[in-house]
């Protein structure tokens, strides 16, 4: 059986670069160098039915879901969404299902004035359904938020809040955290969206880094319906994961996101992740893995 984990460790072995690419696998975003002042940003992502959503998901919903979990890449990064690209393969779907999930996506890109501008359609040999999207943004040269900035002493802070995120819905109707990202480009100086789970993003993040994270586990901003081990593993959050040498209580307006502090980045030790005892944070499941 495929492992994902493992997989992921051994892309940047598996992807030669050239000097076109200022940051390859490993990242939210491809950073690749441009003629000009600004960066492009690259990302991909899918959904496939059972396991990103359910049967009885309305395809406008899904594909929603596909180009606001790509647009939480870009937000990641600190950059601007342009266009995106979306490829759909299908058993079992009629068209009228297809052109609604088409229609999903390219809404919920439009909120954003970002387009989907082509792709492509195939049909599997099996019933099912999987369909993936490619979103390109921009950046200014050099300002790209990367996972390996974090330094001992930088805060750390979460937006918005964590856990029960399928049960709730929030899977299905999350913002993408653009004007977070954008205002962050010039305070963070690590960041990643948290897609597989808080516990299992904060260890990459922190490995990226070189550190370790003190966690504050009684200051993780909960949604309703979690506790503690579902921020830490349900996964599908899409909010933003990221350190910052400054102090920050708030975003600038009423209408960003909630900030919440939940620990400090410390030296590099034995353990990625440590609580308030200075024990390894653990729990029975690291993160969703998608298989």
């Amino acid at each position: 059986m495929m492992n994902e984990r493992k997989i992921l460790e051994k892309l940047p072995d598996l992807l030669p670069v050239n000097s076109r690419i200022a940051t390859g696998a490993g990242d939210d975003c491809a950073v690749i160098n441009m003629p000009g002042n600004n960066q492009l940003l690259a990302a991909a992502d899918q959904v496939i039915e059972n396991i990103h959503f359910l049967p009885e998901t309305p395809p406008e919903d899904a594909g929603k879901k596909l180009m606001n979990r790509n647009l939480s890449d870009i937000a990641a990064m600190g950059g601007v969404p342009l266009t995106a690209l979306l490829t759909i393969a299908a058993n079992g779907k009629d068209n009228a299902y297809i052109e609604r999930f088409i229609s999903g996506a390219a809404q919920a890109g439009m909120v954003f004035d970002v387009p989907v501008c082509g792709g492509d359609t195939a049909s599997l040999a099996e019933k099912g359904f999987c369909a993936t999207l490619t979103i390109l943004g921009e950046i200014p040269d050099g300002k790209a938020v990367l996972r390996s900035g974090a330094k001992s002493g930088d805060f750390v802070y979460v937006t918005g809040c964590i856990g029960n995120s399928f049960y709730s819905g929030h899977h299905l109707h999350f913002v993408p955290r653009l004007k977070e990202g954008a205002f962050l480009r010039d305070h963070a100086s690590a960041m990643l969206d948290i897609s597989d789970g808080l516990l299992l993003d904060a260890m990459r993040l922190a490995a990226s880094s070189n550190v370790s994270l003190f966690l504050d586990l009684a200051s993780i901003p909960l949604r309703a319906g979690a506790v503690v081990p579902n921020a830490f593993s349900d996964g599908e959050d899409y909010e933003l994961l990221f350190t910052s040498p400054e102090k920050l209580t708030a975003f600038p307006g009423d209408d960003f996101a909630k900030l919440s502090c939940i620990g400090r980045v410390i030296e590099r030790g034995e353990s990625l992740l440590v609580d308030k005892n200075n024990l390894p944070i653990k729990m029975d499941k690291n993160g969703y893995e998608h298989r």
